[in-house]
Order: structure tokens, then sequence, then C-alpha cells
């Protein structure tokens, strides 16, 4: 049975060393996952009081919506879906490692730091999409449930509420990633910084596509307020990798 290679070889691995690999890290990370679900499913009525927040808030201003489940095994489902999402979030440390540690195999030995670089920025990064996901929901609530014809009552179920929400703020996460994402590749050597600058219409405009799908409600305001925070991100990441390749370029004329 042939042994598992060291990190720092993984790009002379074989298709099958890959899969066996790509097996490694996907249950490193499901037990991750696992043991945070089991940490956080007695701390259920906690954590969806902060969940049902946004919605109160709403309720406080006027709005005729109510929440209510509709199902017998809802209230069990509910429970198993927050307690996972929760510990997706809780567990996003290690599934970023191990992410990076997959995507990067051209990595040598002395470089192994910026797997450790790349997850401490990341963790916030994704954390703060979640954050700012978080505070402008209670804004596109409101212009939402805005359109319930008078006299009429909205039920909501919660399972629909809930799909809202981690839809919003999981895709926030992840949206706020990707300007990292670009980072990592140049220093994987697959994007050079130089790509990266000529294409920054597109990073705008996609920072815009992006802002509009995470915001259905149509609020030019709440847009932007998506799309300028990365943008910014953006053009940080593109002056990171054009740095990055000068570093590369200096290093290659000292030899």
């Amino acid at each position: 049975m042939a042994q598992s290679l060291p990190d720092a070889d993984q790009s002379a691995m074989t298709l099958a060393e890959h899969f066996r690999e790509l097996r490694k890290r996907l249950v490193r990370s499901a037990m991750a996952l696992i043991v945070c679900t089991v940490a956080v499913w007695n701390q259920f009525p906690d954590i969806f009081a902060v969940i049902r927040k946004p919605y109160d808030s709403v309720q406080g201003a006027g709005s005729t919506a109510i929440l209510a489940l509709t199902g017998v095994t809802s209230g069990f489902s509910i429970q198993l879906q927050v307690s996972l999402s929760v510990a997706f979030v809780l567990s996003s440390p290690i599934w970023i490692y191990q992410l990076w540690r997959f995507i990067s195999p051209g990595l040598k030995k002395h470089e192994r730091k910026w797997a450790y670089i790349f997850t401490s920025v990341a963790v916030p990064l994704f954390s703060g999409g979640v954050v700012l996901a978080y505070y402008v929901m209670p804004r596109m609530l409101a212009i939402l449930f805005g359109f319930t014809p008078s006299n009429v009552e909205n039920v909501t179920s919660v399972e629909s509420y809930l799909s809202f929400f981690l839809h919003l703020t999981l895709f926030f996460g992840i949206g706020f990633l990707l300007p990292l994402v670009l980072v990592s590749l140049n220093f994987a050597g697959i994007l050079s910084g130089q790509r990266l600058k000529s294409a920054w219409r597109w990073l705008i405009l996609g920072s815009f596509i992006f802002g509009a799908v995470a915001t259905p409600n149509g609020d030019p305001l709440a847009m932007t307020f998506v799309a300028l925070p990365m943008i910014a991100m953006s053009f940080i990441a593109v002056a990171i990798a054009i740095a990055n390749d000068r570093r590369r370029e200096r290093a290659s004329e000292a030899v």
C-alpha cells in the first residue's frame, strides 16, 4: 500500500493519491463539523433568539407578519439545521485551513506559513460577511414585508425564514472570501497580479452583481452598501498580488 506523501511533495502526487488527500481533508473537516454540532445542540434556544431578532425588529416596526411552524417534525429539523449552520461557522478555521492545504499543493516547506496566514485572514473575512448580512437583514425584511397587501396577514413559516436567513448570511460570508481566493491563486502561481489589475472593471462589475443578487429587494443603497466593501477588498487583493509578483522577480534575479 502506497504511503501518504508529505504535504510539501503533493505536486508529485498521482491521481489516486490526490483523491486520498482529498478524502483526508474532507474527513477532518467533517469531524470538526460534527464536534461543533454536538457542542451547540443544547444552545439552540439562545441561538434561535439571535436568528429571529431581525424578524422581531421588523415586527416592532408595525409589520403584520407571523412566524409559525408548519409541520410535526419541523421543530426537530429546524434545530438540526440551525445547529449544523452554526457549527459550519464555528468550524470555519478548520475547514478553511484544510481547503487551503488541498488547493495549494505546490507549497514548499518554508512556505507552509502561508497556510496559517490564509486561515487567520479568511476567518475574519468570512465572519465579517456574516455580520454584515445580519446588519442589513432588518432593512431587507422591512422592504419585502412592505409588499404585503392591506388587511392581509403574512404567515411566514419558520423554515422559509430560516432558509432566507442562512442563505443570506452564508452567501455574504463566502462572498467576502473571494478576494482572498484571488490572492491565494496568485501565491500558487496560477493568476498574476498584472492579469488581475487588467481585469479591474470586471472586479467592480462582479462586486455590484454580487450586491444585486445578495439584495433581491432592488434597493440600490443596500446593493451599494454590499458592493463597496467587496470592491475595496478586491483592490487590496490586486495590490498584494502585484507586490508578490515583484517579490518573486527579485528572488529569481538574486539566484
